[in-house]
């Protein structure tokens, strides 16, 4: 049986120290949640730089997101190259939209904003190609309602560091981590322990004796 309490308790003094360490982040101004919903399906497989190239070019080609959802197939893949993978990014995005136009009328996801999280996540991830990650980047980024996004980063230092069972599969490591970390916590710890995974904890170098959590990290002490 897992000790939340206990874990929780590790998490907290994970999340104050990485506080100190890299401060209180601001990911960037919050999009509305069908622009953050296609900017996360942007971002698979890619960086950031490249995520935001790409959702700008879209932007620049189709002054909307009905527009987006009408245009040929070879239109939008074209506007996404340089997110890669532009061949299955491009009509899943057309497909996304298509489906919320077929069961809101609109591409208006502001009243999600009204449900629970588990409502707005389950109402999310129903659509082809909305997985549980970026349903709770829409849900943490764009509605206010707490979530736990989980990504490459999230998902190999929660492990390293114990805040999860290691062999746990990224999709239970969601509603796992939002038992171990408070709500309140969710904002922060999420963009910091990324920020921990890209400038300290690679995956195949980690630079342990940089880490400002290492005393707290199984993984380090495992390996020395």
């Amino acid at each position: 049986m897992t000790d939340f309490t206990a874990l929780t308790q590790h998490a907290l003094q994970i999340h104050q120290t990485l506080l100190m360490e890299f401060g209180e982040p601001i990911w960037r101004n919050p999009l509305p949640a069908i622009d953050e919903l296609v900017s996360t399906i942007l971002s698979q497989n890619t960086n950031d730089i490249n995520r935001d190239k790409a959702f700008d070019a879209l932007r620049a080609k189709f002054p909307t997101w009905e527009a987006v959802r009408d245009a040929p197939e070879a239109q939008v893949i074209a506007a996404i190259r340089l997110a890669g993978l532009a061949n299955q990014k491009g009509p899943r995005i057309q497909q996304v939209l298509k489906a919320i136009t077929a069961e809101r009328g609109s591409l208006d996801l502001t009243f999600l904003a009204s449900k629970t999280p588990d409502e707005a996540r389950a109402w999310l991830t129903k659509f082809k190609g909305v997985g549980p990650k970026t349903a709770a980047i829409v849900l943490c980024f764009s509605l206010n309602l707490p979530a736990f996004p989980v990504d490459t980063h999230v998902y190999r230092v929660s492990g390293r560091l114990g805040l999860r069972p290691e062999a746990m599969t990224v999709e239970d490591a969601h509603p796992f981590l939002e038992r171990v970390f408070p709500p309140e916590t969710y904002y922060a710890a999420h963009l910091n322990i990324i920020r921990l995974g890209r400038e300290v904890c690679h995956a195949r170098k980690p630079n342990c004796p940089a880490c400002p959590v290492k005393k707290l990290c199984k993984f380090d002490n495992k390996t020395r």
